[in-house]
């Protein structure tokens, strides 16, 4: 049978158990996914169209991929604006599938923008379907870059979105994703290394929560008995009322991180950034490096030992041998609970004291509190925006399971807790979902607040409002930055609650810290009814943060 490429990427899609593309109206392949029956969400702009899809690859943990179309001909508008998100995508590791127009071959003269090389940039994965019967090929490909290996964003380009063929002859089958384990010689002196060190570190990332390994990083640090560190990304990969669990960040990492003698990285790229930790005095520490890349691998750190492989895979290996080796019994317990919690607990003095403060302007730890008091951490979803949001939260906001919390930004675009929310409201639309932002981050999402009203989306936006981008000042990002470089209008010109409720979604406006719960339960409700809502607490800008542990 004869048919357009447009409709043989729907039809391959539905086949692939896509049920629904985020998208702005320009791509060509649009109509026909409308009439082969798949929804499309629509953004308020292409970067929001890819971050729906990417938040939604990252919450489902790449067991189901998010995708996006946006414009990417000779003009290429669509995919300028898109661009952002494309590379935080990339930078972060997010299985997206981002569809969009290819620049017809002898056409790029016509544009100084250079479209392929700027995709290739930023995704896994390139692919141009330079040949309409070349299609099922080319769709077998990016499923299975999606499915197998690191992470990452993959770029179909369709150049001529009309053009025909025969779908039958070469019919599409649905493509798994596939897995390896690691060298069982490898995972033995791992072991052996581990049952001879003195103060072991487990340091978890975010392939743990791609692995589906939160279970077995847990079983196994318990029968290790090794105090667990997690990366922002993985931040509810390990249980944060473990007694193991030292902590995302704080001065409890810092000391366990130095500390430590040997470092198992688990699922984590070891590669230090701004929202990662380093690790000090790596030379003379034991490396144990479990990834799924090997470019990863004696990167930033001398590595021991490498165990190249699925992270559940590699822990489920380490633990039959740690069981093995011990009769069953692991590492002698000895007091290093006692001591994790004693540490986190002395770290945590300041932040609990926030988060009772009576003060007004509110404490914002006041309002983390809140919504650990008003959340089920069972049955919820919190995220951050990029700034004191994401330090302070990551700090002291318990997660107890997987993408309770999505933790986020190697490449920090504003904006994105707004497509995360609304992408975790989809997947699991019995969860509260809550983005905590700062003025800044409202500003990126304002365009974008219509989306939940149209989708019927109950979720919820609790806006820090500290008087306008004080975040910015010296007291955040030190000597320099005099207050002309971080002034905008500040809550008390502008009544944002007002603003927004005008929308359409419940909102109110608290300045007593009493009023934070009760104000966060009724936005709960609010949103059980399928209604938003927006809650601006008129709060203090309060410079206290747990810290990124430096090299």
């Amino acid at each position: 049978m004869t048919i357009n490429v447009a409709t043989g990427v729907a039809r391959i899609l539905k086949q692939e158990g896509v049920e629904w593309v985020s998208t702005f109206p320009v791509c060509h392949v649009n109509n026909a996914l409308g009439q082969e029956g798949i929804p499309m969400v629509m953004m308020r702009d292409d970067r929001y169209a890819v971050a729906l899809a990417d938040a939604f690859s990252r919450i489902n943990a790449g067991s189901k991929n998010g995708v996006c179309t946006f414009q990417g001909g000779v003009n290429a508008a669509g995919l300028q604006v898109a661009y952002a998100g494309m590379a935080q995508a990339y930078e972060d590791g997010s299985p997206v599938l981002c569809i969009t127009d290819g620049v017809p071959i002898g056409a790029t003269e016509n544009s100084q923008f250079d479209v392929t090389s700027s995709l290739k940039s930023v995704s896994k994965w390139y692919g141009y379907v330079d040949k309409p019967e070349r299609l099922p090929e080319f769709m077998r490909r990016a499923f299975t870059m999606l499915r197998t290996g690191r992470p990452g964003p993959v770029v179909l380009a369709i150049p001529d979105a009309g053009g025909l063929y025969d779908e039958t002859a070469d019919p599409y089958l649905p493509v798994k994703g596939w897995k390896s384990a690691p060298n069982p010689e490898d995972v033995a002196r791992a072991i052996e290394l581990l049952l001879s060190a003195q103060k072991p570190l487990i340091y978890a990332g975010e392939g743990v929560i791609y692995a589906g390994a939160s279970a077995e990083l847990t079983s196994f640090a318990e029968l290790a008995n090794t105090p667990v560190i997690s990366t922002l990304k993985a931040k509810g990969a390990f249980p944060e009322n473990n007694p193991l669990f030292v902590g995302v960040r704080g001065d409890q990492v810092d000391e366990y991180l130095a500390k430590s003698d040997l470092i198992l990285a688990v699922g984590s790229s070891l590669s230090p950034g701004r929202f990662s930790h380093g690790i000090p005095n790596a030379v003379n520490k034991t490396i144990i490096h479990c990834t799924v890349d090997e470019l990863h691998v004696n990167k930033s750190y001398p590595t021991a030992v490498a165990l190249i492989g699925d992270a559940r895979f590699a822990l489920q290996a380490l633990e039959n041998e740690l069981s093995d080796k011990t009769s069953g019994n692991g590492r002698a317990p000895g007091s290093v609970a006692a001591e994790v919690t004693s540490s986190r607990d002395s770290a945590m003095v300041q932040y609990r004291e926030a988060m009772a403060s009576t003060d007004t302007p509110i404490n914002p730890y006041r309002v983390y509190a809140g919504l650990m008091d008003v959340l089920d951490p069972l049955n919820s979803f919190v995220t951050h925006e990029s700034g004191n949001t994401r330090d302070q939260l990551s700090t002291v906001y318990d997660t107890l399971v997987p993408r309770g919390f999505l933790g986020w930004g190697n490449v920090s675009s504003l904006g994105f807790s707004l497509a995360a929310t609304i992408a975790a409201k989809i997947s699991f639309p019995q969860k509260h979902c809550v983005a905590v932002t700062g003025e800044a981050g409202l500003g990126y999402m304002m365009g974008n607040l219509e989306v939940p009203l149209r989708q019927k989306l109950g979720i919820t936006v609790a806006h820090v409002s500290n008087g306008g981008f004080a975040g910015y000042g010296p007291g955040f990002w030190g000597d320099g930055h005099d207050p002309f470089t971080h002034k905008v209008l500040g809550n008390d010109e502008v009544d944002m609650s007002q603003v927004i409720g005008a929308l359409g979604y419940h909102t109110e406006r608290v300045t007593e810290p009493s009023e934070v719960g009760p104000a966060l339960k009724r936005a709960m409700a609010a949103n059980d009814a399928n209604q938003p809502a927006y809650i601006e607490f008129i709060c203090s800008q309060y410079p206290i943060y747990g810290r990124w542990v430096g090299r």
